[in-house]
Parts: C-alpha cells; structure tokens; sequence
C-alpha cells in the first residue's frame, strides 16, 4: 500500500515531519506486514492547522450537505467493503467470517445509524420560554481509537464529527493502520472538503498526548484502556477541552436457574471467546445461581470444548489469534495467576493449542471456583477467559455484579420478565443485554464508573460533538 508511509492532512497524503517508523506484524504468524510512519509535534500541528481552517467554512454547511456526504461516503464504503475485512483479518487476526459480518460490517451499520440520527436532528428548536435554542459543532476534534475494533470505532468518531460539520484529526492504533488508511482513502473519495478529516499514524505518549494537550482541539474523543483514558484527560485538563472516553470493563453475565440453561450457557461461552476475548464489553464473569451452578459448569466446559482455534484466513466460526505478543505474554500471565490463587481450570489453560507454534494463539479457557476478589474476576485479562463465580440469591448476585470499578455492559439470563427489570435497574453498566439480546447499530454505547463517560452511536453520539447555544429575544 503506496500510503504507509504518509499522512493524510489537508487533503493530501503528505511525508511526515517525523523520521521514526513502526512495523506492524501479523499475528497468525509472526511476519512483518509493513512499516508505517510516526509522526511527532510537527505533524500534529500542521493537521490541527488544516483542520481550524476547514472548520471555518465546513461548519456552516447544511444538515442536508451533510447527509449527501455521508450518503456518497456509504456507497464507496460498500465498494471497498471486503477490502477493509482483509485488513483488519491480517492487522488483528479477526477470522474473515467475522470481520465481515461484524468488524468491517460496522462501517455501513454506524454510517446507517448516523445517518438516520442526523436526519433526526432538530438543530435548532424553540423553548417553552420563548428562547431559541441552537446546537452548533464543537469544533476541530482529535480522535483516537484501538486495535481490537479498528473501524467500529473509527466509524463511531469520525462519522459523528463529519456529521455534526466538526473537523478531526485521527490516531487510529500503529498496531492496525491497513484499515485506517483504507477508510481515509474511502472518506478523500467521497469529496469531503481538505482539512476536514486528517489522519496521523503513530503512538499514544507522542500524537496521542499532543492532540490531547493542543490549545485549538476543541474536544478528544479516545477509545482505549483505562490507564491511557486518564492520561489523555490529564493532558487535555490545561485546555479544559471535552473529552469522552469509552474504555475497559469486566462485564458480569447473571445467570439464574429459570432461564434456558442448555441455551443461555452456551450462547454465553461463546460470547466471552468472540473476538478471541478482546472486546471491551465481553461478559467474562459468570455469575451463577448455586442451585443450578454444577449443571451451568458442565454446559461450560462443553460448550468451551467446541470453540475451535484456527487460522483468519479461513471461514468459519473459530476464534482467531491474540493481536500481538505482549498481549499474550499478559493473558498467559493472568491465566496462571487464576491458577496460582486457586481457581479450578475448568478447560484451556497455559500454552498454545496444539500445532499452532506461530502466531499468538491461545486456548480457550474457563475457570470455576472462582471468588470475586481474586485478579482474574477482577482485572480485564482481554483474552478468551471465562471465570465463573457462584451466588445464593439475587441481592448477593447483584452486590457481585457491581463490585467492580467498571460499568460497561452487563449480561442477564433469566426466565422472568419481572426479574429482568428489577435486576437490571439495580446493575450499575451503560448496557444491560437480556437473554442474548444484541447491541443495535444507532443505540448509545458506553460505560459508568472507570468505563469511561459519554456515548456513541446514534443521537446521543451527535451529540457529543454538538454544543449548545441559547439566542435571548
């Protein structure tokens, strides 16, 4: 790909001001996919430049100029779309069934979603007061987004801010740039004005910590781990800027004896292991009934021992690798630290499975026995791990639910409609999902607690990028 090595500012793929490069690796076998560019100060500052100047005139286009644009820019994505699937099934290891059918599909289901909001969107309305109120956008934004859902969350950033008539620069992860400077190739194809969306590669201490720090970004929009979320506010605060944040979780998955347990065990296995366990709302604790908890393990260990690991290249249902190795290093870690503080390792475990010497790949693992203070109930192993953990009646099962400093998704399995509204009100997360319900593209995503502030998709994620101004008659 000609553009590894360059930026996109101001309407041009451009050379870096910066000499420092990163190669990128495929994780399904440890090879050198490419080198791409890092940028530095210099390169933040000439696309924060562009972005100011397009701002001026790109923020007082029409909504209706705005829905043409996102319009063309969702034919172009359908034409581009089983490239942008490769990419990220080569940057990341998402097996190719499943990057496209979720990974790259989120490219047309958010567009969708944002499309309907903003044609929604009452941007200016009369208050019961007499007064005018008028949303306007915020300004030029800097958005940073991760590897485990390269352009579901380029897409959630950068789709409202074009909507909205923000401008942006994007830190999309040196560890997954095919997709993001696919997706800047599609954005320069649909037309959108130079300046009004700008793309730097490079690490999170040097852009990340620039854009955040940069006196003329108006808002920071990061996706990413806890640790870095607190950094990229700490560096925003002197600008007093907006910054949303969508961030890490250990999402409990209550599972009471009255649900379908041959059905909602298994479903539930199977989502802790998509996407190989490197999902920020992964339901990676089981939270279990006593009275049904020996059945729900046996239906755990067997629907564990069905989830295959194979190569991304292929089709199917499989889980793919881990996205590289010091994310290995650190589930392998956790995984005997489970069996240090004496959990019982149900299946999986340490190592690699068999005949996959190269590449990341793990076994997928669950652990029973498990008490909710023990390392692996309570930190984000982002991997395919499964604790499970038992509880006497509903209070207890909830108080376990919440003792977390998380709050992203919480999971539910039962057979009473009056126990899903009672249990779900009391469950301190931005999304409850009841009996397998899914997430649906235009709906708010985000977390409470250290899950990060903030939602995206949809209404609510226009929003975050809208400021609010009142005219006094």
């Amino acid at each position: 790909m000609e553009n590894f090595k360059k930026f996109y500012i101001d309407g041009q793929w451009v050379d870096p001001q910066s000499s420092t490069t990163f190669p990128f690796i495929n994780p399904a076998t440890e090879e050198k996919i490419g080198v791409i560019a890092m940028g530095g100060k210099k390169d933040v500052d000439l696309a924060v430049a562009a972005a100011k100047k397009a701002f001026e005139s790109f923020s007082v286009t029409s909504k209706d100029v705005r829905l043409e644009y996102l319009k063309k820019l969702r034919t172009i994505t359908l034409n581009r779309f089983d490239e942008l699937a490769e990419a990220i099934s080569t940057e990341m290891g998402a097996p190719i069934t499943m990057s496209k059918e979720a990974q790259a599909d989120a490219a047309i289901g958010h567009l969708d979603g944002f499309i309907s909001a903003l044609d929604s969107l009452e941007e200016t309305e009369k208050l019961d007061n007499g007064d005018i109120l008028t949303k306007e956008p915020i300004g030029v934004c800097g958005l940073i987004t991760p590897w485990n859902w390269p352009i579901n969350q380029i897409t959630l950033k950068v789709l409202p801010a074009l909507a909205t008539g923000c401008t942006c620069i994007l830190k999309p992860s040196e560890h997954t740039p095919l997709s993001a400077i696919i997706y800047a190739e599609i954005i320069a194809e649909a037309g959108y004005p130079a300046g009004v969306f700008n793309l730097i590669n490079g690490d999170g201490p040097t852009v990340g910590s620039e854009l955040s720090k940069h006196p003329d970004i108006q808002m920071m929009s990061f996706t990413g781990s806890t640790r870095a979320g607190i950094c990229v506010t700490k560096d925003s605060a002197d600008t007093v800027k907006r910054v949303t944040l969508e961030l890490g979780g250990k999402s409990p998955n209550l599972v009471f004896s009255d649900c379908d347990l041959e059905e909602r065990v298994s479903a539930s296995v199977n989502e802790c292991m998509f996407n190989t366990g490197q999902s920020c709302d992964a339901p990676t604790r089981l939270i279990v009934e006593e009275s049904c908890y020996d059945e729900v393990v046996k239906i755990a260990k067997k629907s564990c021992d069905k989830v295959l690991v194979d190569s991304p290249k292929k089709e199917g249902d499989h889980i793919g690798p881990l996205f590289d190795k010091i994310q290995f290093e650190r589930v392998q870690t956790l995984i005997n630290t489970g069996i240090d503080e004496g959990a019982t390792l149900l299946c999986g475990g340490p190592g690699k499975p068999e005949g996959f010497e190269n590449g990341w790949f793990v076994k997928p693992t669950i652990f029973k026995d498990v008490t909710n203070d023990m390392k692996i109930a309570k930190e984000e192993i982002f991997g395919p791990v499964l604790v499970i953990i038992p509880f006497k009646d509903e209070d207890e099962a909830i108080e376990i639910a919440n003792d977390t400093p998380y709050g992203l998704a919480a999971y539910l399995q039962t057979g009473s409609d009056e126990r899903a509204k009672r249990v779900s009100a009391k469950l301190r997360a931005g999304a409850v999902h009841i009996n397998g319900g899914e997430y649906n593209y235009g709906s708010p995503f985000g977390g409470y607690k250290q899950s990060g502030n903030g939602r995206e998709g949809g209404i609510m994620g226009l929003e975050d990028y809208l400021e609010s101004k009142t005219l006094h008659y």
